[in-house]
């Protein structure tokens, strides 16, 4: 248990919040996501009214969240959002007690009481399905709680959940219900995915410090054959993330393999273990992935002295 010494020096969102309008965005968060970007604004807007993201989880709800907060920093939102902080907090952080001058004090309380003096703030509360769970160990009704700060609208909320918790917990609750618009989010398809995956790349070539050096042109190439190689029913089930997840960690994969090895660039080489070794796809289906990869590929890898049949 957290032990502190002064109630006036707790902050709970310092402790276990994460302030997204202040992180620095190497490139757009949400991709592609301009609709449900749009209706989730037009949710934030609507008086009386909180925001619930409702989808299958790894298609990118905390990316929509991120790409509110990017579109924030960017003053590139209605006036009435403008200087707005959005504040992520997951519910299981909150559970619980801390000890403050020797006294058990609950996180939540202590938060609800640090919001008295919060304004222009969104909370996007992660796993909101916890707070109307039976099963889990809040022990004070935060969701009724916190109502009263967003009635008053200095407070506004987003929420997310997946579509089977939605369903098993939330719709249960009918008040709670109410207080949302739910925003359906569906999993990236397609040309959305290459358009995630090109926009994402120059992220991680900062991150890691490191290229991947090849045309736009090639790069599109190779990443729309990465999308048809994890299709839906290439993916062993619920072993990895969808859409596009799925596709951003075997890209991230490619650039840990050029970075341990210590090469001065990305090449097909790593793209190839990455694949080879993604534990995400059935065997069966990674074999026809590879060969076809080889195949398609071909000039590239000899060219970077790769012989297709050795590898």
């Amino acid at each position: 248990m957290v032990r502190v010494m002064n109630n006036e020096n707790v902050s709970i969102i310092k402790m276990y919040g994460e302030i997204l309008t202040d992180k620095e965005y190497i490139t757009n968060p949400a991709i592609a996501r301009d609709e449900e970007i749009n209706k989730m604004i037009l949710a934030l807007i609507t008086p009386d009214k909180s925001a619930l993201l409702v989808g299958k989880p790894g298609i990118g709800k905390t990316a929509l969240v991120e790409g509110l907060a990017y579109r924030i920093k960017k003053d590139e939102v209605p006036p009435i959002l403008r200087g707005w902080k959005i504040i992520k907090i997951n519910v299981p952080a909150l559970l619980g007690k801390i000890i403050v001058n020797g006294v058990e004090v609950s996180k939540i309380q202590l938060l609800l009481s640090e919001l008295d003096n919060v304004e222009k703030t969104i909370l996007f509360i992660d796993e909101v399905h916890l707070l109307v769970s039976k099963n889990n160990l809040v022990d004070v009704d935060f969701a009724n709680m916190l109502k009263p700060y967003l009635d008053r609208g200095r407070i506004l909320m987003i929420g997310a959940t997946t579509s089977e918790e939605y369903e098993e917990y939330i719709l249960r609750d009918r008040a709670f219900v109410r207080r949302f618009i739910k925003i359906d989010v569906a999993e990236s398809q397609g040309e959305d995915v290459v358009k995630i995956l090109m926009g994402t790349t120059p992220k991680f070539e900062k991150l890691m410090g490191i290229k991947l050096n090849y045309s736009d042109f090639f790069k599109e190439k190779i990443f729309t054959w990465l999308v048809k190689y994890t299709s839906e029913y290439k993916r062993i089930y619920e072993v990895q993330s969808r859409y596009p997840d799925i596709c951003l960690t075997i890209i991230s994969s490619a650039f840990s393999y050029a970075v341990f090895e210590g090469a001065p660039s990305v090449t097909m080489k790593h793209i190839y273990l990455a694949m080879k070794n993604t534990g995400a796809i059935y065997e069966d289906s990674k074999e026809k992935a590879i060969a076809e990869f080889k195949e398609i590929f071909r000039d590239v890898l000899l060219k970077e002295g790769i012989d297709p049949d050795k590898i």
